[in-house]
């Protein structure tokens, strides 16, 4: 082919030093090539480069590579989602996994065998917890929390749900919200011996909890202890929580752990499956078909109605629904609990009511005493009056702000 494209090439110098006007078609048919090819080489063109001089978009990231590979748990897969999240990393998986090898920068792999289950389509909701999270944010801001994590055994559908602790109550609101995303209740849970909802006297479910089975029209199974592979489907899935690993001192509000939970869920469930081939997506169409209707709205409202619990941020504010509401600072780093009624938010420490607050659509809401005490924690040296200055100049300010933010994600 060379030998062709150079005899190709003398013939048409020639026909321009003598201005000759090809026939196109004639030397296409002459060398055997196509009648385009060999216009472009009559109009200048001089063949592909050899080597291309674009630089790497993974090289420009090598440094960040670098740093998110060498935190502890930390995966090519996790690194990857992380690229496309903050890095809109346009390149594939396997250019990443190449880059990675060829740079020495893969984690040791452990390999792990384990037997599968198969369960009837609509018949089993497996369920658990990604337990003790810590995270840290841009700012140095610790966060701890835990991940809840179920999923449709039949279609691998799956669902994460953020949650800072794991209590009977919160094992109960988190299952509502997964049927709620399911559209439906399976015919039974899977779980372990979860020691928020096991009485352990009887090494049975407790009676609240069995209450709730039978609202909601459940069959409740444990599988055997030290025997987490009867339940393998929901345990391999959550693997894909270290896919939060590379965000840590990337992020800044608890907010911002939320979404990218939600995301994960996203791609979860819209990625082939290694076991089905096919995308837990595409299977949950059919299986939510099997699924059996949720009780009535009042048995919900009557369980989701139970304190929620919280965590208090070191801005003395907990977080709900989008916003974040005040308590006082001696509450820092305490969990509390939460309770909605009537467009009003009820916070308690144990049962002792230590914070009221209306629902509002602002992201941040002080009560005016709550923010002077921190003021004053902040700054003991100043006096009561430049505390009251100061403690209205900069709410002022953040109302002013945070209905400005309202307004833009409108």
């Amino acid at each position: 082919m060379k030998e062709v494209i150079c005899e190709l090439r003398k013939e048409i110098t020639i026909m321009k030093t003598m201005s000759i006007k090809p026939n196109f078609s004639a030397l296409a048919e002459e060398y055997n090539l196509d009648y385009r090819t060999v216009k472009r080489y009559y109009n200048g063109y001089d063949g592909k480069p050899v080597h291309h001089n674009k630089k790497s978009k993974l090289l420009e990231l090598d440094s960040v590579i670098e740093e998110k590979m060498n935190l502890k748990g930390a995966k090519v897969s996790s690194l990857y989602f992380f690229l496309q999240e903050e890095y809109d990393y346009k390149g594939s998986y396997s250019n990443l996994t190449y880059y990675i090898r060829k740079t020495g920068k893969k984690p040791k792999k452990k390999s792990k065998g384990t037997p599968r289950f198969e369960t009837k389509i609509g018949e089993q909701i497996q369920f658990d917890w990604v337990e003790s999270i810590t995270m840290v944010n841009k700012y140095g801001e610790i966060f701890e929390f835990n991940v809840f994590s179920a999923e449709l055994s039949y279609s691998r559908m799956h669902y994460f749900y953020y949650s800072v602790t794991k209590t009977r109550e919160d094992v109960i609101r988190c299952l509502i919200n997964s049927f709620k995303f399911f559209g439906g209740v399976s015919k039974e849970i899977l779980t372990d011996n979860m020691s928020s909802i096991i009485n352990n006297s009887k090494d049975s479910f407790c009676d609240e909890f069995k209450a709730f089975l039978k609202d909601f029209n459940i069959d409740g199974k444990r599988c055997k202890i030290r025997s987490p592979n009867t339940k393998g489907k929901v345990e391999v899935r959550n693997k894909f929580i270290k896919w939060l690993i590379p965000f840590n001192n990337s992020f800044e509000t608890e907010k911002d752990i939320i979404k990218v939970i939600e995301k994960i869920t996203n791609k979860v469930n819209t990625r082939i499956n290694s076991t089905t081939n096919v995308k837990p997506i595409m299977l949950y169409q059919k299986e939510k078909e099997y699924l059996d209707p949720l009780p009535t709205n009042q048995i919900i409202e009557n369980y989701l109605n139970l304190n929620i619990p919280v965590k208090v941020n070191s801005a003395s504010l907990i977080y709900y629904k989008g916003s974040q509401y005040s308590v006082s600072p001696k509450y820092i780093n305490k969990t509390l609990k939460i309770k909605v009624d009537n467009n009003k938010l009820y916070i308690y420490d144990s049962t002792t009511l230590v914070q009221t607050h209306y629902l509002t659509n602002q992201k941040i809401n002080y009560n005016d005493s709550d923010y002077k005490e921190l003021l004053l924690s902040s700054m003991p040296y100043k006096d009561e009056k430049d505390i009251e200055a100061l403690a209205k100049k900069n709410l002022e300010l953040l109302e002013k702000n945070t209905k400005k933010e309202g307004n833009k994600n409108e």
